[in-house]
């Protein structure tokens, strides 16, 4: 199949610009999920992009069908192949799609939240700057659609004849839980292979498990000291910011210890006096420590922890100010003479600390620690926490290679918990997903992108979940480069020109060779 490589070449070199112009035209639909209306699943945003989307896909020529604007999906169907040519196709072409599936590529069209900080342009307003494409949805998830599309556009109208259909499917709800995808593969069959563009090169073949569970419980503390604690408001992210409000101790003792704290962790303090209006005078413990802060006095104080956001499937690349937070709570009140320190809540508190240490981000604290050498090992982020004398919330998101299961992952940590006094959900795990790396489909994958990237591949695992994470023998595959942060999720998204019109070479290349047999 090697002999199309230069015909593909040309062929989507020519369509750059028009490549450039239809994946224009859905970033410029607003397609964060809203409120679900009739015949609109997740908003009129996620509907108008399929809609587009389904307008491309009949324009270039794929047989189109929409799924409630779940998913709107666009078939190549399997051409019938000379035998005397594997260059040529037969007189019957253009048959409907009654043959074989033989791949499905998955990719969505939803988007994430945006805010008002882009500087290059507003999020739904792309715009081309020095070999960049800016907006949101660049990265993740339109242009990796666009190149998919692409790529069956140019084996299509190059006539390259396939053994067996492909279908690209475009789902609406990948941010926001995958609904999409059970819906549809509630009426479809999963394809022999699937590959999503939702992620990086070379091919992402191992997915961790999840559990991100929550726990609680309630108190009757008549004097506490702890008033409250607060921080984080998502399981997936390491929280940078907390809340702290003390009552009854002395604050040149709260500042030594924030101090002391800092130093630990590089997480810094600012101890505010609260007063009976409410208002607070500040006192800043820096990063290093150094206490910049003139004596205030006052019945209670508030201390506010800052330290570094990140992915909770990499908490160790982040600050955790609740982790923090704690810890300057067991320094204060671990075996000191506060008179409440004996509290059911302040207990709760100070047992978290130790199944939650600052410096643990591997879950061996609260025994659930183990590694494997494909998948790497356990992260554990604690990541939301509501305290009051009255009662307690929390959240954390365990991260889980090959090997958790339920009786060595969730079992023990709920059993921990309950022995805090703290009842946690019954929250079912995500298993860990793998498809072997030595697989035929996983060693195609990597010599098409080595052969347009001129980099080795090798395959890799990921503590996030892709959009194929359910499937049996689905992959990552595409389109991020490891060399290049194009600020998914963040401000001023971006895909480099170049990768994109990289990435459809590459998909058609391996479209052509799986869809052939291998």
């Amino acid at each position: 199949m090697h002999s199309y490589k230069e015909k593909i070449d040309a062929y989507i070199d020519s369509k750059k610009e028009e490549m450039l112009e239809d994946l224009k035209t859905l970033v410029r639909i607003d397609s964060q999920k809203g409120q679900a209306e009739d015949g609109k699943p997740f908003g009129a945003g996620p509907a108008a992009a399929i809609a587009a989307a389904q307008e491309l896909m009949q324009r270039y020529g794929l047989d189109v069908k929409n799924y409630e604007n779940y998913v709107v999906t666009g078939d190549l169907a399997a051409t019938a192949v000379d035998a005397a040519s594997d260059d040529k196709m037969s007189e019957v072409t253009g048959c409907p799609c009654q043959g074989e599936k033989g791949l499905d590529i998955l990719a969505h069209l939803d988007v994430v939240p945006v805010t008002e900080d882009w500087t290059v342009t507003q999020p739904f307003e792309p715009k081309v700057v020095d070999g960049r494409i800016y907006g949101r949805g660049t990265s993740d998830d339109k242009g990796p659609a666009i190149a998919a599309l692409y790529a069956l556009r140019a084996i299509r109208e190059l006539g390259i004849p396939m053994k067996k259909g492909i279908r690209l499917v475009l789902g609406s709800d990948e941010e926001c839980g995958s609904s999409d995808l059970k819906y549809y593969y509630g009426i479809e069959k999963e394809a022999p292979y699937t590959f999503t563009p939702d992620a990086e090169f070379p091919v992402i073949n191992i997915e961790k498990g999840r559990l991100a569970a929550s726990f609680h419980a309630k108190f009757s503390d008549e004097q506490p000291c702890v008033l409250l604690l607060k921080s984080g408001d998502k399981a997936n992210v390491v929280p940078g910011r907390a809340v702290l409000e003390l009552e009854g101790l002395g604050e040149e003792t709260v500042r030594l210890a924030a101090k002391e704290t800092t130093k630990e962790t590089g997480v810094a303090f600012e101890i505010s006096c609260l007063t009976e209006t409410g208002t607070a005078d500040g006192a800043q413990i820096e990063k290093d420590g150094t206490d910049k802060t003139e004596k205030k006095s006052g019945n209670a104080l508030r201390i506010d922890a800052r330290g570094v956001s990140a992915h909770a499937s990499t908490p160790q690349e982040g600050k955790n100010a609740l982790t923090a937070s704690l810890r300057l709570v067991s320094k204060l009140f671990d075996g000191a003479s506060c008179e409440d320190s004996g509290n059911a809540g302040i207990k709760a508190l100070l047992a978290l600390e130790k199944l939650f240490p600052y410096e643990d981000t591997c879950g061996r604290a609260a025994g659930v620690y183990r590694e494997d050498a494909n998948s790497g090992a356990v992260t554990l982020c604690f990541s939301v926490l509501d305290y009051t004398p009255e009662r307690l919330s929390g959240t954390f998101d365990a991260r889980l290679p090959i090997g958790c299961t339920e009786e060595n992952t969730r079992r023990p940590l709920m059993e921990a918990l309950r022995a805090a006094g703290l009842e946690m959900e019954d929250t079912p795990m995500s298993k860990p997903h793998c498809v072997p790396g030595d697989s035929q489909f996983v060693k195609i994958l990597l010599e098409s992108y080595e052969r347009y990237s001129g980099i080795k591949g090798e395959p890799l695992s990921t503590g996030g979940g892709t959009y194929v994470h359910g499937l049996e023998r689905g992959v990552a595959f595409g389109c991020g480069t490891p060399d290049v942060d194009n600020h998914m999720h963040g401000d001023d998204e971006f895909m480099m020109i170049d990768t994109l019109v990289m990435s459809a070479k590459i998909f058609a290349d391996a479209a052509i060779r799986i869809c052939n047999d291998l």
